[in-house]
């Protein structure tokens, strides 16, 4: 049976997204501990440019499917096109981002090949011949540690958990793999795609969030966060309650009915910090909260803490950051 460990890399507006060079610091550990190597799935159409990137993020062999029928993203495709490169070059087990498309096809990938999943894991701790890995449940009020029983399995890791792998000091052997993709007789055909905005930064891969609440007051109130998401570099990201209020769009959204995410820093401004938020964020590596109410829950997980209006102190602290990081 084959030792080597598989990660999908997973790419978007034609470049490799960043939690693919973390998921292949992951599946390093594991492949060292099973003697194998990493090899990375490349799934795309017109991948020329993106292989010769792809080969250079840590990987020791890289198998790219390159098919027009996978030009446009679609859960049947990708999961064909997937299962049939991981057959081919001898199975194992298998690493991906948990994002929007780890989220869609991871299941179904596990499902096709008959193996075990293990979703959203934010740690490991143990990496032999029957690894062990943490991951939230109850909403992410509480985590368990799961032991993997089978040689082959199927993982998806929480963005920004795990450092990036060190690049490849030479690239990686890139081997073409043919896998019968025949668009007639998929059940779902895409027949549109809809972009967000190409400045707007990835809420699941930021390393910086500023999300706003109720206590923002209203969509003049995401005007206010704006300038300091600039300075900072940072993605805008709002509470559920923000979100039905209309204060912002839907795809906003951090918790557990919304986004979930991991940034180094993370400014909660006028959000309570409800358990459904929390599930979102929780794991955030520093936590800044701002809120008039200092009873609000949101303190209990704060790293620090600023007790006010968020309508006085957000522009305070843009000023301030300006300066110190002209």
């Amino acid at each position: 049976m084959s030792q080597d460990v598989f990660v999908f890399i997973e790419a978007q507006h034609d470049a490799i997204r960043p939690v693919a060079n973390q998921v292949v610091g992951v599946a390093r550990s594991i492949a060292e501990a099973r003697g194998g190597k990493v090899v990375g799935l490349l799934i795309g159409a017109g991948l020329e440019g993106l292989s010769s990137d792809a080969a250079s993020i840590g990987v020791d062999r890289l198998a790219v499917v390159d098919h027009a029928a996978l030009a446009t993203y679609s859960a049947e495709s990708y999961t064909t096109a997937v299962v049939g490169a991981l057959e081919q070059q001898g199975g194992g087990p298998l690493f991906f981002g948990n994002t929007s498309i780890g989220k869609d096809i991871g299941p179904r990938i596990a499902h096709r090949l008959g193996q075990g999943m293990v979703s959203d894991v934010v740690a490991i701790e143990q990496a032999d011949d029957k690894p062990r890995f943490r991951r939230p449940i109850y909403a992410g009020k509480a985590f368990c540690t799961v032991e993997v029983q089978e040689a082959e399995y199927v993982v998806s890791i929480r963005a920004n958990s795990f450092p990036a792998a060190e690049a490849a000091a030479s690239p990686a052997e890139v081997v073409p793999v043919e896998v019968n993709l025949d668009p007639a007789t998929f059940k779902v055909q895409v027949k549109e795609v809809i972009e967000r905005d190409a400045g707007q930064v990835d809420l699941t891969e930021a390393d910086v969030i500023v999300s706003g609440g109720m206590g923002v007051k209203g969509p003049e109130g995401f005007e206010m966060l704006k300038p300091l998401a600039e300075v900072l570099g940072a993605a805008v990201g709002a509470s559920r309650a923000a979100v039905l209020a209309d204060f912002i769009h839907p795809s906003h959204q951090v918790g557990q009915t919304g986004k979930t995410v991991s940034p180094n820093l993370y400014i909660a401004c006028g959000i309570s910090g409800a358990v459904q938020h929390q599930a979102g964020m929780s794991t955030s590596k520093c936590i800044v909260a701002i809120n008039t109410d200092a009873d609000a829950p949101i303190f209990e997980i704060a790293d620090y803490g600023i007790v006010g209006d968020a309508a006085e102190v957000v522009p305070a602290l843009t000023e301030q950051l300006k300066k110190l990081l002209a």
